[in-house]
């Protein structure tokens, strides 16, 4: 479940800002089995416009399959904490946002801290179980489980990770990050923007229904990708992915008080 127009290796992202929205900071999370490269086009686009940009690589991720059983998911969330912090020190504001499992991380990152906002892609809080199935009267449980393969794929895949094979145990601590950051939803009261694939089968309509029943934000707004995947950051509906969350970011800093700091306006695009 990931891909990128860049042959580069899987790495972490950051750009310092520029201008007048360099006050602005953006954390993104990347999903599951994936790697900074499957969210690298909205990164490299907020940069362009001057905001300050991280992208951690989780523990475990964009390497060898068998790295990711060797890590939890306290790993991966601190892994993205950490980032935020170190970047919400240096900015003003200071938002999240993430793909799919990287989402999840991101809502659980704004119900624990005072983010600007919060910004996701096709955020997981449920999955579509593949490994259990019923032969007769006998349930087989598959040690591994196969990544699912979309009909509607991004565009261009990469080589960032070999998970052919996504280790059961690796599998257990997504559901178990899926239960925390449940529990944790009606503490995010940020404003928080959604993108969501019409075509997205990996993560099922059931994570939509739980976010808008469990969420604590007053200020929730879901926009329809109707023509992409799972993988929404790499497909034909990216543009409209870069384009609102950036009008989400300069909308909510421009009237969000930041005791303490000099004002300063953002720039627009």
């Amino acid at each position: 479940m990931t891909g990128s127009s860049t042959p580069l290796a899987p790495a972490a992202f950051s750009y310092p800002g520029h201008g007048g929205n360099a006050g602005i900071g953006v954390a993104i999370c990347h999903g599951f089995t994936g790697s900074p490269l499957s969210v690298l086009p909205w990164a490299e686009h907020l940069a362009r416009q001057g905001f300050a940009v991280s992208v951690p690589l989780l523990p475990g991720h964009g390497t060898d399959w068998r790295d990711l059983a060797r890590h939890g998911w306290q790993d991966w969330y601190r892994a993205f904490e950490d980032c935020y912090l170190e970047l919400a020190a240096k900015t003003r504001y200071c938002y999240v946002a993430g793909l799919s499992m990287g989402g999840t991380i991101a809502l659980r990152t704004a119900a624990r801290h005072h983010v600007a906002g919060v910004a996701v892609v096709n955020p997981g809080l449920s999955f579509y179980d593949r490994r259990v199935r019923y032969i007769g009267l006998l349930k087989h449980v598959q040690r591994t489980t196969v990544p699912v393969q979309e009909p509607n794929p991004a565009p261009v895949t990469t080589e960032d990770g070999d998970y052919s094979l996504t280790p059961l145990e690796a599998v257990h601590q997504l559901s178990r990050l899926f239960k925390a950051a449940l529990r944790d939803l009606p503490a995010v009261t940020a404003p928080a923007l959604v993108f969501k694939s019409a075509t997205d089968i990996v993560v099922p309509p059931s994570s939509m229904e739980l976010l808008r029943k469990r969420l604590g934000s007053r200020e929730l707004d879901v926009v329809g990708l109707p023509d992409s995947g799972h993988v929404a950051t790499l497909d034909v509906d990216a543009p409209l992915i870069f384009g609102q969350s950036v009008q989400f970011f300069l909308q909510h800093a421009a009237s969000a008080p930041s005791p303490g700091r000099p004002a300063t306006t953002p720039e627009t695009p």
